[in-house]
């Protein structure tokens, strides 16, 4: 079995762990590796276009805003262009900056028919530190994958 299949598999049995209606959950190595491995895989990214400019962005990831900044908005056509730019045939990786909105874009993916949609642990910028720092203890910066500063 090749390693981006048996990651699958245990994103796969970290969802039903975790209890969740979509496909799984991934850390962010482990999306990372399907990423290189599938580039048929999709990395959409959910954060505010504020944070793509600020806190930094992913190489190749699809960026579609769940919430707008200021205030968090949701965006209301979200699954449309979530549908525009992504097949439901395809596996998505969904991130944010710490798990939260991407686990609700994983849903919202799950009820368009999207069936292989995954939710990545931890997001963009993981949990804080001691000091209430993002991006030192986890998450896809921490764990040193590549993004680029805007």
């Amino acid at each position: 079995m090749s390693e981006a299949n048996n990651i699958l598999l245990i994103a796969r049995s970290r969802g039903e762990q975790l209890g969740l209606p979509y496909a799984g959950a991934l850390e962010p190595a482990e999306a990372h590796t399907l990423l290189l491995a599938h580039p048929e895989v999709k990395l959409i990214d959910v954060r505010s276009a504020a944070e793509w400019a600020l806190v930094g962005r992913i190489p190749g990831a699809i960026e579609i805003e769940l919430k707008s900044f200021p205030g968090m908005v949701p965006n209301p056509h979200f699954a449309d262009q979530l549908k525009q730019r992504v097949s439901p045939e395809h596996t998505v990786l969904f991130i944010c900056r710490s798990g939260a909105r991407s686990h609700d874009a994983a849903m919202l993916a799950h009820t368009l028919g999207y069936a292989a949609a995954y939710n990545v642990l931890q997001g963009f910028e993981g949990d804080k530190d001691a000091n209430g720092h993002r991006g030192n203890v986890n998450g896809w910066k921490a764990h040193r994958l590549p993004w680029i500063q805007s």
